[in-house]
């Protein structure tokens, strides 16, 4: 776990909870053990504010880490976690309760633990965006993304409709590569959705990182004026 500011010592030392201690420059560190039948986190109390799960994947297979808003609204993830292997999850998350969900095979709706974030910071979810963009995932193809009119500052509310026969998901990454955010895995039949705030102009790449999903097509561009 991270070394306390003396403030938060002192704090400790009244009984004050840990979550009164955060502040907007400090990172939480939380271990996270990921396994073929487990996910454990050293802690499920958080402080507002930025937390990075340190993962170590004890498990035979590859996994990912999510972790969930609502139940199924995606805050962040680290995909292709080797077995043997330990990778670092960052999410800056404002007061609420959440789910960690650790997916061997990354399949599945994933092995789930409840973390609850308690205090002020932390980047609050969007609910709602300025434009909506209504789309379809279908085999291997998305369709209704082309020709997108966007601008730098625009809040987007991507729906994606799983039209398809198998689960697909819906990644964006920004201009820098950066992952911006995404509608998780899907299954066929069923809808989700994301909402991104576009802050730069550029190209933005989306991309399907289920399985082999990409190399089969799943993958395309936008602009952003």
């Amino acid at each position: 776990m991270r070394t306390l500011p003396s403030a938060c010592l002192v704090a400790l030392m009244a009984s004050a909870s840990l979550a009164a201690c955060a502040s907007d420059d400090e990172v939480t560190i939380v271990p996270l053990t990921a396994s073929d039948d487990a996910c454990v986190a050293e802690t499920t109390d958080l402080a507002a504010g930025k937390t990075t799960f340190r993962i170590q994947n004890d498990g035979n297979t590859v996994t990912e880490v999510y972790i969930y808003a609502d139940g199924d609204r995606v805050v962040t993830e680290r995909e292709n976690i080797g077995p043997g292997t330990s990778a670092e999850l960052t999410a800056n998350l404002a007061a609420g309760t959440y789910e960690l969900a650790c997916k061997p095979g990354m399949t599945g709706d994933g092995i789930r633990q409840e973390i609850t974030v308690t205090g002020e910071g932390g980047d609050a979810l969007l609910d709602g965006g300025d434009v909506e963009i209504h789309f379809a995932a279908i085999d291997y193809t998305y369709t209704g993304l082309d020709d997108l009119d966007l601008h730098s500052g625009d809040t987007v509310e991507f729906e994606m409709r799983n039209d398809g026969t198998v689960e697909h998901e819906f990644e964006v990454f920004g201009p820098d590569g950066v992952v911006l955010g995404e509608v998780g895995p899907t299954p066929a039949g069923d809808e989700g959705k994301v909402v991104l705030e576009l802050t730069e102009a550029g190209e933005y790449r989306y991309v399907c990182g289920i399985d082999d999903h990409e190399e089969r097509g799943m993958v395309g561009t936008f602009n952003v004026e």
